[in-house]
């Protein structure tokens, strides 16, 4: 025997309801950066430095992105690493909302009550 389970109204509105809230998050995520970060440590060219007993240079920050199909690692200073990693975390949220609105429209589709 099949059961065919109907998505009440109320379902219906508290997902369109959670889909608006989700779009609307989305415009505040407008710092987002997509890419991996990299810390890098150095030796410099100076015979007598430290950094050739042990103590590098660095860390020296790096957010590693694709453009033009290819990998390219974009400096990133010091005083900007904290809005870096923010933005790196919004780029995270903005994924968790795209897959959670996949969700939402899919079961509104199979209910037929999907809206553009």
């Amino acid at each position: 025997m099949r059961y065919c389970w109907a998505m009440s109204n109320k379902t219906i509105e508290k997902l369109l309801k959670e889909r608006t809230d989700l779009l609307s998050e989305l415009g505040t995520l407008s710092c987002m950066l997509h890419g991996s970060w990299v810390e890098r440590f150095s030796v410099c060219s100076r015979a007598n430095c430290k950094c050739h007993k042990g103590h590098k240079h660095g860390p020296r920050h790096y957010l590693v992105i694709n453009e033009n199909n290819q990998q390219r690692q974009k400096y990133i200073p010091n005083a900007q690493v904290i809005a870096a990693k923010a933005g790196r975390s919004d780029y995270k949220r903005v994924c968790e909302i795209i897959d959670r609105i996949t969700h939402i429209n899919l079961a509104l589709m199979k209910k037929d009550a999907y809206e553009n």
